[in-house]
């Protein structure tokens, strides 16, 4: 049996692959002759505009997470649950989308994408989060 997958899923698993690819590059920028092809690679990836946003704003959603979440300071977290809290986080607050929705769509994410603890951990802390953004 084949399953029909839903086109928000699939949109929000390629921006979450695109963010993370912007956040790895981001933290490991190296100076070489490739730089520029680098770029123009990184410019292709889907929803490239839309994760560049996501970063953009990574400073405000970053500190709403440390809040929620002093125990485990942003360098310790699995950058691909940060990528999948900045999305959510960002999605909430440009887009109608229901809270439980979006918390419900990330543990989802972090099932496929994280580790064992992720789902856990992702929804926690977006619980937290999210209520508060009410």
């Amino acid at each position: 049996m084949t399953e029909v997958s839903d086109p928000r899923h699939e949109r929000r698993i390629q921006l979450m692959q695109t963010l993370f690819v912007l956040m790895f590059g981001e933290q490991f920028k190296v100076e070489s002759e490739k730089s520029t092809e680098t770029v123009q690679e990184t410019a292709e990836l889907p929803y490239f505009k839309e994760a560049q946003a996501i970063l953009a704003k990574s400073n405000e959603i970053d500190a709403q997470l440390v809040q929620h979440a002093p125990e485990r300071p942003l360098t310790e977290i699995n950058q691909v649950d940060l990528a999948i809290m900045r999305l959510i986080v960002h999605e909430y607050q440009t887009s109608q989308t229901p809270k439980k929705v979006l918390i419900d769509e990330a543990i989802e994410l972090a099932k496929e994408f994280g580790t064992d603890s992720s789902p856990k951990f992702v929804n926690g802390v977006l619980g937290k989060v999210l209520e508060l953004e009410s």
